[in-house]
């Protein structure tokens, strides 16, 4: 069991149903992050929107590694990163400056109820890459097209949150050069599947790279219908039929994040 740190027992009292079971769901999916080699220590981001609420978010406190955040440690911020409500006050607080993507994204798609940022190996080396994700894979299909956006240094300058939403567009998935990858999911669930495949479409270009023979690429009609199949409306939304699994994957290990 992890040590937990000093947060107020009576969120849960404090808050709504629905924003207590966003809160289970956020930490669940930060807990699950590091099994599957996506956190970078105390850095990075997974924000959630509450539910019936446009304007606030959930977001970790800047200093907890991802396997210790629980549903209550979670903080309440608005959509410009002012933070409302602070379990940990006084010990932990909100990365603002890192907090920039974010609120590019939760600003220009109300559509996009999760967001989660990466600096995962597979992710970084895909991002330094001129040719950027190919449709090597059928994990790599699923997101065709992905969008892309051109580094800009530390993200600290308000002032990219505009091209980081243009260059987002209605995508579900991009790729940040030099930087790492970055989801915009309608929820946690999806955001969730969808991180795990980029990565893992991410790593398995590297690996067949590394070869050093030649590439076989599918005809772009099939792309484009293999990515129309993955669309949410299509057949279904991918990752909400899978939470319940990752949920009792969690439990089975630590049910502190629930806490």
């Amino acid at each position: 069991m992890l040590m937990e740190h000093n947060v107020p027992s009576d969120v849960k009292s404090t808050v709504s149903e629905a924003e207590w079971n966003t809160r289970v769901d956020l930490a669940a999916c930060y807990r699950l992050m590091p099994y599957f080699g996506l956190s970078d220590l105390v850095y990075n981001h997974i924000t959630a929107r509450i539910p019936g609420d446009d304007t606030r978010l959930l977001i970790n406190p800047y200093g907890y590694m991802y396997e210790e955040i629980t549903a209550s440690s979670l903080i309440t911020i608005d959509i410009d990163g002012n933070v409302l409500f602070n379990p940990n006050e006084g010990t932990y607080g909100v990365n603002a400056a890192g907090y920039v993507i974010h609120s590019a994204v939760h600003s220009a798609r109300h559509d996009v109820n999760c967001v989660i940022h990466t600096h995962s190996r597979g992710g970084l080396a895909v991002s330094a890459l001129s040719c950027g994700l190919l449709p090597l894979t059928q994990t790599a299909m699923r997101f065709s097209p992905v969008a892309y956006h051109d580094y800009q240094g530390v993200a600290i300058d308000l002032e990219e949150r505009k091209t980081l939403a243009e260059d987002l567009g209605n995508a579900e998935a991009m790729i940040l050069r030099n930087h790492g990858l970055l989801v915009a999911s309608a929820s946690i669930p999806q955001a969730f599947n969808a991180i795990y495949w980029l990565e893992n479409a991410c790593r398995a270009q590297v690996d067949a790279m590394a070869c050093n023979t030649e590439l076989h690429l599918p005809p772009q009609d099939v792309i484009d219908k293999t990515a129309h199949l993955y669309k949410p409306e299509t057949r279904r939304p991918y990752g909400e039929m899978e939470w319940p699994a990752m949920l009792r994957f969690l439990d089975r290990r630590d049910r502190s994040y629930r806490n």
